[in-house]
């Protein structure tokens, strides 16, 4: 039987964004269902959101309790004054207390060695977290293509497969699947402009974007995509292989981190 199904399951953390209700003033602390079921289905782990409460959490002592930290996609899109980059325009949709949480809580667990996975807006913000920049709109960079997503049609539609990627040859992404492309969706408008030290590049889209990043010089696992993985992961061999070996890392990350509760 695969640790996935032993009962062996590590805790992920998955921080949340905040979400305005119709009619509510105040904010809910939300994230969507199908990132759960992906970490909780796919990689075998127990999910466990993460409020973006940044000003209550000692950042060092909640990485040394969580297997792994799972990024998710998000409406909203970093603040530039994280990363250098112009001023966003007053409508920009923003969500400063994500940002003030998720950004310190991935330096705190790639110091400790937790392993961390993200998706869309999460590949950005290890990015930005790691001292990157990115582009406020790809669309408007000469060279580059629209990767937002498509407007019309079911969910199905809109995180279809849209384009290509190349696979860095020996890569983790290209040993994992065998090949060296793949195809992926599409859903974003930043993107990496400059790559954080300590980073590789996995995966580029056909115009050059960065769509996929390894955390170098280490044999943890820390692992952003600009896809979403987490939609229908099971019919696509990259998106599954990743969510498997991100609940590997966490659960040797468990099995490895010590004290550890209820155990002498």
């Amino acid at each position: 039987m695969h640790d996935r199904e032993s009962g062996a399951r590590p805790l992920v953390g998955i921080p949340a964004s905040l979400v305005f209700l119709p009619g509510h003033s105040i904010p809910t602390h939300g994230i969507g269902e199908r990132y759960i079921k992906a970490v909780r289905e796919g990689s075998g782990a127990d999910p466990l959101l993460v409020p973006a409460l940044a000003e209550d959490f000692d950042f060092d002592v909640m990485a040394q309790r969580l297997d792994g930290l799972f990024l998710t996609g998000g409406r909203t899109n970093i603040e530039p004054h994280h990363y250098g980059g112009p001023p966003f325009p007053e409508d920009e949709y923003r969500d400063p207390p994500r940002d003030n949480t998720v950004l310190p809580l991935i330096r705190a667990c790639v110091d400790r060695g937790v392993p961390v996975f993200g998706v869309c807006r999460g590949l950005q913000e290890m990015n930005v977290a790691l001292g990157g920049s990115l582009h406020y709109r790809v669309h408007l960079v000469a060279g580059k293509q629209d990767h937002r997503m498509p407007r019309e049609g079911d969910i199905d539609k809109r995180f279809g497969k849209l384009h290509g990627i190349s696979l860095t040859p020996g890569g983790l992404f290209s040993r994992l699947v065998g090949a060296g492309t793949i195809e992926v969706n599409t859903a974003h408008a930043q993107g990496i402009d400059r790559l954080a030290d300590g980073l590789e590049v996995e995966a580029t889209a056909p115009d050059g974007l960065v769509e996929g990043i390894r955390l170098a010089g280490t044999d943890g696992f820390a692992v952003g995509v600009q896809w979403h993985a987490e939609h229908r992961y099971r019919e696509h061999a990259l998106s599954d292989a990743l969510f498997r070996a991100f609940g590997d890392a966490a659960r040797a990350h468990a099995l490895a981190r010590t004290p550890r509760a209820g155990v002498a």
